[in-house]
């Protein structure tokens, strides 16, 4: 476990995590979500934290959601610019509504990280809120893959798919369609959201959460796709590649780092025998 959540039983998450390495201080920084209870704050904080084995990590910074006008926070996306300035991409609930939107604080450290100097990058639409953003930085410049909710219908607005956009800054993006939907009649029909995404000499590989109901909202199991453009992914294999054994088999927000010298740190979140969700680490070797 990296980070335990802040009380026990059902409703009480630490998870949907971020990790970046960074090569000035030789450290890992990770930003997660803290949750309780709907009723006793739900998403009511993001916290940043920093860590040498990335296992034990200490806090840096804490943006609470009356920093952000939300009425709950969802995860968080750490990246750094290719000026070495740090960015956090925060997903926040529209008050009242289903909506949500990503905002972007940007700092020369995480700890400098100040929501009064907030800027909305993804507004989401009337009838569609945007929220989860997987954000790589590449030579041909920014890519994203983000969770779109339906909002035709509020009954309906735990659907989702994953859509894929471009960006020169990461700041402005052009959208590109969807790139990641549920299959009817399987385990991932109700909805589909990237969490992380590998590139290699075989193509892509994309990490993702999946449902096959709206009862399975908050436990989603872990599956993957490929492909060989950012714009399609198919999903691989009829079953999901990884779950909780406890409680409702959550195992979601899967975060995959690359580490200096090779090997890989997974972090994710994971329900645990309580109902709780936790923040697992788990270090591998080879590529994703």
């Amino acid at each position: 476990m990296a980070i335990e959540p802040p009380g026990s039983g059902p409703g009480y998450w630490a998870g949907g995590p971020s990790a970046v390495w960074d090569t000035d201080s030789e450290e890992i920084f990770l930003a997660c979500r803290l949750r309780r209870p709907l009723g006793q704050g739900r998403g009511y904080a993001v916290a940043v934290a920093r860590s040498r084995d990335g296992e034990r990590f200490e806090p840096v910074a804490t943006i609470g959601k009356e920093d952000m006008a939300t009425d709950s926070l969802e995860r968080p996306y750490l990246i750094r610019t290719a000026e070495g300035r740090w960015r956090i991409y925060l997903s926040c609930a529209t008050p009242g509504t289903k909506h949500w939107r990503v905002e972007v604080v940007e700092a020369a450290h995480p700890a400098e990280f100040d929501p009064r100097r907030t800027e909305v990058v993804l507004p989401g639409e009337a009838k569609k809120g945007v929220k989860d953003p997987v954000i790589l930085r590449r030579d041909d410049g920014w890519h994203m893959w983000a969770t779109v909710h339906p909002l035709d219908d509020p009954a309906e607005a735990d659907q989702m798919s994953t859509e894929y956009a471009t960006s020169p800054d990461g700041m402005t993006w052009t959208w590109h369609g969807v790139a990641l939907t549920g299959r009817p009649g399987h385990w991932d029909s109700r909805g589909t959201r990237v969490t992380s995404v590998c590139y290699g000499d075989g193509g892509i590989v994309a990490f993702y959460d999946g449902r096959a109901s709206a009862a399975e909202n908050y436990e989603e199991r872990t599956g993957i796709a490929t492909g060989t453009e950012p714009t399609v992914l198919t999903p691989v294999g009829d079953e999901a590649a990884a779950w909780s054994p406890y409680h409702g088999g959550g195992l979601r927000y899967l975060d995959i780092l690359a580490l200096p010298g090779g090997g890989r740190r997974l972090y994710y979140e994971m329900t645990r025998t309580d109902g709780a969700h936790e923040l697992r680490t788990e270090l591998r070797a080879g590529p994703c």
